[in-house]
């Protein structure tokens, strides 16, 4: 396997991988609406009007899926919430079209997925892969981007799915806006549980996703020991020299100002990540001390 087609490759996620996968020597190419204005060598495409370069379905050996509007960028209105759902079935369901017509088709297709399918709050109970799904807005968007994912196994190309939990990073996501506040806080009662992983070990399981011929099917791409909202906040605070009080936000004003997506925040799953190491990935940032060390030390 040399070529890799990532999706959703100028994120967070996508440039991460997208060094680590170079690094060890894979060609790799993202999927772009405007392929010209990117460094990275691109293909074409457009969701919204179903249309894909096939060049870049002849091209992959391997596919990483990580294309979908961010979740907690704007306000939940209605236009947005079917935005955050049909960005990522409907692109799904695009590769999956192309790849059902091409000659030649990649050996792998690993996608992102999310925690969110278990629901916005499992309480203390620990979750895995064969627990229940949730019924609220998240899960819903979980379950029918999953499903559509799980047709291209029909195909005879090997599929992973990561439900990926809170990602930590110092350039964006969860990590940046916690500390954005003057003065760090939990987020409620501070007691919720956030399944979180360090960037670089989710890069690494993406990788280990595409070489390890065994891996398919779903598995949580959580680290290995979950924090709570306070736990995390407070680390996090103090390895960037940031004042913490403990007196949590009321739930109350969180409602008032995100809305509907409040819940996910004042929520919280404890997510189990055996399923993963069992198959053999080692996590190299396991604690959350290691992975602040790592965040915002590292060069």
């Amino acid at each position: 396997m040399k070529n890799i087609l990532i999706t959703g490759g100028s994120g967070l996620v996508g440039k991460k991988t997208t060094q680590l996968l170079e690094r060890k020597g894979y060609a790799v190419a993202w999927l772009s609406r405007n392929p010209i204005k990117n460094s990275q060598k691109s293909f074409s495409w457009d969701v919204e009007k179903q249309q894909i370069d096939p060049e870049a379905i002849l091209w992959a050996d391997g596919i990483i899926h990580l294309a979908g509007e961010g979740v907690a960028d704007k306000r939940w209105t209605e236009a947005r919430k079917k935005a955050i759902l049909e960005s990522r079935t409907q692109s799904t369901s695009l590769l999956f079209q192309a790849m059902e017509k091409s000659g030649k088709r990649p050996e792998v297709f690993v996608s992102a997925s999310a925690v969110g399918y278990y629901g916005f709050n499992t309480g203390d109970e620990t979750v895995d892969e064969h627990s229940p799904a949730g019924n609220d807005f998240l899960a819903k968007v979980v379950i029918a981007w999953e499903n559509e994912v799980q047709k291209i196994e029909k195909l005879g190309i090997r599929t992973v799915l990561l439900r990926i939990g809170i990602v930590l990073d110092n350039t964006g996501g969860a990590l940046v806006e916690m500390l954005k506040p003057p003065i760090a806080a939990p987020l409620g009662s501070g007691k919720q549980w956030m399944s979180w992983i360090c960037i670089d070990d989710l890069a690494r399981m993406f990788l280990f996703a595409l070489e390890k011929e065994e891996v398919k099917g779903i598995y949580n791409a959580v680290g290995p020991k979950p924090a709570t909202n306070e736990e995390l906040t407070q680390k996090a605070a103090k390895k960037v020299g940031k004042p913490f009080v403990g007196i949590g936000v009321p739930g109350f004003a969180l409602k008032l100002v995100l809305g509907e997506m409040a819940q996910m925040v004042l929520g919280g799953n404890r997510v189990s990540s055996k399923k993963i190491r069992d198959a053999g990935f080692e996590f190299r940032y396991p604690n959350l001390e290691e992975a602040l060390e790592k965040i915002y030390n590292s060069d």
